[in-house]
C-alpha cells in the first residue's frame, strides 16, 4: 500500500485512476469508519475513500480497514484541530474543488459529524447524488451541533438510508418524500457482528485488565455537554469513583484535556484509567461488562447487539429505540449511581432477559440493503440522464 495523500486544507486531492466511475465515500472519524466499513467492503473497487482528517490517525484507520478486509489507502484532507465552522468550511471547500475537477458518480456520507455536513454541502454544490447512511436520527435538541449536521445531510440527500422506522418517520415529518427514504437497519450491527471476537480472545482482554466477566463497569465520556462543563465532568467522575465494581475508563483525548485544564483527578476510587483502546478490545470488554455507563451514541447501539445494559448520561438522545430496554437516560449526578444499581439488579450478568430482546437496528444485513438501495438510485439516475 502507498501512504495516504495528505494535503493542506483547501487544496485539491489528486484524482485516482477511473475516479469518474467511482463512488466517493467521505468519512472523518472513528465511528464513521466503523459504520461505513461494511459498505466500503461490499462496494469494493467501485468506491474510493476520502478521509477529511477530522480525527485522523493513520494507524487507527489502517486497523479498521484491515478488520473489514478492505485494501484501501484513504486520501486525506487536513481539517483536524479546527473549530466546527472552520472544519465544515474547509471540508466543503476542499471537496468541492476535488469533485469539480474529478467527478465521482455519487457521494456517500454517514451520521452527524462536521465531515458529514461539509461533504454534503460539497456534493450539493457540485450537483452530485448524495447518499446519507444512518439518516433520520433526531434528538430534537437544538443545543447539539450533531443535530444540525444530520439535518443538513438529510435534507440535501437524494437517498436517506434510515436505520429504523422511527428514523424514517422523522424524515417524513420534516417533509422529505418517502421515495427518497429506505429503511436498512444500522450498519453498526454488521460491524459488531463481524468484529466481536470469541470467548478466548475476550478472556485475554479481561486478563489484561485484571477483571472478571460480569464484574466490572465499562465507561466512556467525550461529549462536549459533559466534558466541557467542569461541574458536570467532576460530578460524573465522582459517581464513577464511588461504584462498588471496578470501572474501566478509556479516556478520549478531549476528556483528558478538559480534566487536566480544570484540575479534575480521574485516577481515584473504583476508576481504572485506560488509554485509547482498539475497537475489537472495546467490543470484547463491552460484551463481558456488568453494565456500560457512557454518553456515546454508538455504544447505545452496540449494547443492543451485545445484550448489555447501559446508563446513558446525556441531556437527550437521538436513539429512543433502546431507551427503556437496553438503556436508561439520566443526567450527571446521583442519578448515575442509582440508575446503574437498579439496572444491575434488573439485568444480572447471567440473566437471559436482554438476550431475548432483538436489536431495533436490524439483523446484520444493513450494508447489503444499503448497497442495493444505492444501486437502485444510481440506476435510476442514469436513466433520468
Amino acid at each position: 500500500m502507498n501512504g495516504p495523500q495528505l494535503l493542506a486544507s483547501g487544496e485539491t486531492l489528486s484524482p485516482s485512476a477511473s475516479v469518474d466511475t467511482k463512488i466517493a465515500v467521505v468519512l472523518g472519524t472513528r465511528p464513521e469508519i466503523i459504520k461505513l466499513g461494511p459498505v466500503i467492503a461490499l462496494l469494493g473497487d467501485r468506491c474510493r475513500v476520502i478521509h477529511t482528517g477530522q480525527h485522523y490517525d493513520e494507524k487507527l484507520a489502517h486497523t479498521f480497514f484491515e478488520a473489514f478486509g478492505i485494501d484501501v489507502e484513504p486520501e486525506v484532507v487536513s481539517v483536524g484541530g479546527k473549530s466546527r465552522g472552520a472544519q465544515i468550511g474547509a471540508t466543503t471547500s476542499s471537496l468541492t474543488a476535488h469533485f469539480e475537477s474529478s467527478r465521482p458518480t455519487a457521494v456517500i456520507v454517514q451520521g452527524d459529524t462536521n465531515s458529514t455536513a461539509g461533504a454534503s454541502l460539497a456534493a450539493n454544490a457540485c450537483e452530485l447524488p448524495l447518499i446519507h447512511v444512518e439518516a433520520g436520527l433526531r434528538s430534537h435538541d437544538r443545543r447539539m451541533p450533531e443535530e444540525h449536521n444530520r439535518v443538513i445531510a438529510d435534507h440535501l440527500s437524494d437517498l436517506c438510508l434510515a436505520p429504523t422506522e422511527v428514523s424514517a418517520k422523522n424524515l417524513v415529518t420534516e417533509g422529505i418524500p418517502r421515495s427518497r427514504i429506505v429503511v436498512t437497519g444500522n450498519t453498526v450491527v454488521d460491524a459488531v457482528t463481524a468484529l466481536t471476537p470469541g470467548p478466548a480472545v475476550r478472556q485475554s482482554f479481561l486478563t489484561r485488565h485484571s477483571v472478571e466477566p460480569g464484574a466490572f463497569v465499562l465507561s466512556t465520556f467525550h461529549r462536549p455537554e459533559n466534558v466541557d462543563d467542569p461541574d458536570r465532568l467532576r460530578s460524573i467522575i465522582d459517581e464513577l469513583a464511588g461504584f462498588d465494581l471496578p470501572v474501566l475508563l478509556p479516556l478520549h483525548p478531549r476528556t483528558v484535556k478538559q480534566a487536566e485544564k480544570n484540575e479534575i483527578a480521574v485516577d481515584k476510587g473504583s476508576i481504572r484509567r485506560l488509554g485509547p483502546i482498539g475497537y475489537v478490545e472495546f467490543l470484547s470488554l463491552l460484551a463481558e461488562c456488568a453494565i456500560a455507563v457512557s454518553d456515546s451514541g454508538g455504544v447505545q447501539e452496540e449494547v443492543s447487539v451485545l445484550k448489555r445494559p447501559m446508563v446513558v448520561v446525556r441531556n437527550s438522545t437521538e436513539r429512543p429505540e433502546v431507551i427503556g430496554t437496553f438503556c436508561r437516560l439520566v443526567q450527571p449526578g446521583p442519578d448515575i449511581g442509582l440508575a446503574a444499581g437498579e439496572m444491575l439488579e434488573l439485568h444480572p450478568f447471567d440473566s437471559t432477559d436482554l438476550r431475548t430482546i432483538p436489536s431495533p437496528y436490524g439483523d446484520g444485513d444493513a450494508a447489503e440493503k444499503s448497497v442495493t438501495a444505492i444501486d437502485d438510485l444510481l440506476g435510476q439516475t442514469a436513466l433520468d440522464h
